[in-house]
This record gives C-alpha cells, sequence and structure tokens, in this order.
C-alpha cells in the first residue's frame, strides 16, 4: 500500500492499477452531513457534459464509467477508465457540507483500489465547507492520480460554479438526461435532496410526463463500521434499514437487515414484497414492483433496493416501505440505517433510521397515488411480535392491510 502525502501524484500503472477498480472514501464527520461527489472535467477544467458529475442524485455516468454506492460515512466509486470519453480529462474527488466547516472532519481517508491510500483530517484545513480531494488525470498518454487535499469556501453549489456546471433550481427540478449522439444538452444538475425529519412529514411529486414516474428505486442502506457491529470489528461478544437480536457466534457474518413492503393494487389486490417466503414481486407485470435481492451480511456496498415501475404507477394504489432487523444489531441507531427513494427528475428523498427501539419492525415510508401524483410520508414506526402476533402483523394491523402472516425464516 502506497501511502500519499497532500500535493502528491503518481502514476496507476506504478500503481498497478491497469484495468477497474474503486475510488474508496471514508468521511468522518460525526453528526456533520457530508455529501461526495466526482466530478468528470474537460481539458479546460470544466464540467462540459453534466451527465459526468457522479453524486447523490445522479449515482453514475454513461456507461457506467463511473458509478457510486453510498453508505453512511463511506462511499464507493467504481473507476473503468477505458469506457471514459476522450472530452474527459479529469475525474475530481470532493466533499462538500452546509451545515459546519472541513475543520470538523476527524481521521478521513481516500484508498484506491488496495494500492494507495491518502489520509486527511480537519486539521488540515479552515472554515471552508468544501475540499477537493483528490483527482485522476491524463498526462502524457497516461492516468495519473493527484493527492489534492485543498479546502474550498463554498458547498456543493459552489462547487458545481467552479466546474462550470449549472444548478437547476428548487422549484423546477432537472429533466432526465437523454442520451444523444452528439453533444449533450446542456441539463441543469439538481442539487436539492428532501429530508423528511418528522413522523408525518409528507412531499408531494408531480409526475414530468405522460410515461408516469419512470424507474423508482427505493435503497436501504446502513453503516457496516459503526463499533457496534461485531463484524466490523471481529468481535465475537453476545451481545433497517434491516435487524431483531444479535447471536453470539453468527454476528460475524455482518448486519442482516431486510427491505420490504406491503402493496395495495387499485383492483383491491393486496401482497407484500420481501425476502421472507422468496417473495420478489415483478418490475414489468403486476404488482409492478420488485425486490432485487436480499444482502444477508451487508457486504453489498449498494445495500438492498426495491424498484417500482413507475410507468404504471396509475395501478398502484398505495406502497408501505418498510425495515426488519434480521440478525445482527439490538437496535437501529446501531445501524446508522438510511432509505432514500430516488424518482427521475425529482429530489431525492431521504429518511434516517437513528432510533434506540429494539423493536425488530419499522415502517419506513408510505407511498400513496393521490390523483394521479406520488405523494410519500415519513412513517418511522415501530413494532415488535408479541405473542402470537408478529412484527409483520402488527404493522399490517396499524395500516389495515388485512394480510394472513405467520412465522417464519429464510432458507
Amino acid at each position: 500500500m502506497t501511502n500519499f502525502t497532500r500535493g502528491q501524484k503518481g502514476k496507476l500503472a506504478d500503481l498497478g492499477l491497469n484495468g477497474p477498480f474503486a475510488v474508496t472514501l471514508d468521511i468522518v464527520s460525526g453528526s456533520m452531513e457530508v455529501d461526495v461527489s466526482c466530478f468528470g472535467v474537460d481539458a479546460s477544467g470544466k464540467l462540459s457534459d453534466d451527465r459526468y458529475m457522479v453524486f447523490y442524485n445522479q449515482k453514475s455516468s454513461p456507461d457506467n464509467a463511473v458509478t457510486v454506492a453510498l453508505n453512511g460515512p463511506r462511499s464507493v466509486f467504481q473507476i473503468d477508465l477505458a469506457r471514459l470519453p476522450a472530452s474527459i480529462d479529469k475525474l475530481v474527488f470532493t466533499a462538500a457540507t452546509e451545515q459546519g466547516s472541513m475543520r470538523a472532519l476527524g481521521a478521513s481517508s481516500l484508498v484506491l483500489g488496495s494500492n494507495a491510500t491518502f489520509a486527511f483530517a480537519g486539521q488540515d484545513f479552515q472554515d471552508e465547507k468544501a475540499v477537493i480531494i483528490a483527482e485522476l488525470y491524463r498526462r502524457d498518454g497516461s492516468w495519473r492520480f493527484g493527492a489534492v487535499g485543498q479546502g474550498f469556501a463554498g458547498g456543493l453549489a459552489a462547487l458545481l460554479k467552479h466546474f462550470g456546471g449549472s444548478e437547476a433550481s428548487q422549484a423546477t427540478p432537472a429533466p432526465a438526461p437523454i442520451p444523444v449522439p452528439a453533444a449533450p444538452p446542456a441539463n441543469k444538475i439538481s442539487l436539492s435532496k428532501i429530508r423528511l425529519e418528522k413522523r408525518g412529514d409528507k412531499i408531494s411529486l408531480d409526475k414530468r410526463d405522460s410515461g408516469g414516474y419512470g424507474r423508482i428505486r427505493v435503497n436501504l442502506n446502513w453503516n457496516q463500521n459503526t463499533p457496534q457491529n461485531p463484524a466490523a470489528t471481529g468481535s465475537q461478544s453476545t451481545g433497517f434499514l434491516g435487524k431483531l437480536f444479535a447471536k453470539p457466534a453468527e454476528t460475524a457474518g455482518g448486519i442482516d437487515l431486510d427491505i420490504g413492503c406491503l402493496f395495495e393494487m387499485t383492483n383491491g389486490a393486496k401482497s407484500a414484497v420481501q425476502a421472507l417466503g422468496n417473495s420478489w414481486g415483478a418490475f414489468d407485470r403486476p404488482p409492478y414492483i420488485h425486490l432485487e435481492g436480499d444482502d444477508r451480511t451487508g457486504s453489498a456496498s449498494d445495500g438492498e433496493n426495491i424498484f417500482i415501475n413507475g410507468t404504471h404507477f396509475d395501478q398502484i394504489k398505495r406502497v408501505l416501505v418498510y425495515a426488519f432487523i434480521y440478525e445482527g444489531v439490538p437496535n437501529w441507531a446501531a445501524t446508522d440505517g438510511v432509505v432514500t427513494i430516488e424518482i427521475p427528475g425529482q429530489p431525492t428523498v431521504e429518511v434516517r433510521l437513528d432510533s434506540h427501539s429494539q423493536h425488530a419492525m419499522c415502517a419506513i415510508a408510505m407511498l400513496e397515488n393521490h390523483g394521479g401524483n406520488l405523494q410519500v410520508t415519513k412513517l418511522v414506526e415501530y413494532f415488535g411480535g408479541q405473542g402470537k402476533i408478529t412484527a409483520h402483523q402488527a404493522m399490517d394491523e396499524r395500516y389495515q392491510f388485512g394480510l394472513n402472516w405467520k412465522a417464519g425464516r429464510k432458507d
């Protein structure tokens, strides 16, 4: 492992990075929210193609040359330089906050594959709200890495302006990018992010066009590096979103949180999409809701995903998104869980799971069809089983879906 210091540069080939690799950012910021981004800029240092800004509202560039998975304080960018067009001369990795300054950062790092690392901390900065951490750039026909560590006075919007991008107003979210073979359209980037803070908070989203809402992604992610997680520390002591009761030996497999949903169609059909019972749903046919998979160990950096086919949203009456602690931690706060709802052309909606409740089940959010518009309501209500009543059944009864439940386990 090569340890870079501020200002140091090196060829990727000399680091043994000759193919696709990961760039992992671990930002230790405490309660301060920090957003990371990757700007793909041209030879003049400008974001001439907005599709190459990869961040929380746009998690991949064209051809997946750059993608990001956000997981609490850890952000993992997957980089395939061979897929970048010749017009992209540099990839710039940044972090920004609107709540404080970079002076508050703890011991943070950027790791290049498993070959190189660049450490930085709050003592390296003053009162800047952003930092340009590092960059990958072309020079004399080869790619190189540079550790920058330069503070930046403004936040994410100022970084966007610095690189020549244009921000969409919150009143008019940016339209979904349309790939074209010629020069891309000058889309404006939406930096807006909606956080539903209190139970009962609502947001209503209008359809962008007659095609509905497109591919809606509901993502559950959690922090695998908390000290409460024995899998992260190697400890085997006894002791969503996804969790129930920690097990003495099995916790070494990681936190297992499960995302699922109850749904009701406009024709009255009701059921659940979840890993328990292998009820995966379907995206291209009713119920137009599909659970992508079940991450048993928490090793998937992208967490767990439910996809809703928003082009058929007119056939969906309501969807109750929930998470369940299957095993690994004693309460929700120990997971640092977060659910994000991503709808094309709309701001990201975020719900955090930070309660110390030891109930295994959490009803997170309700997505409802109100006259063709999608309304999202924060629930964050916790349920535990009692006697013959399972946690699933208690939640069902609270929101009146009327399904039949029995206890079960994943195979």
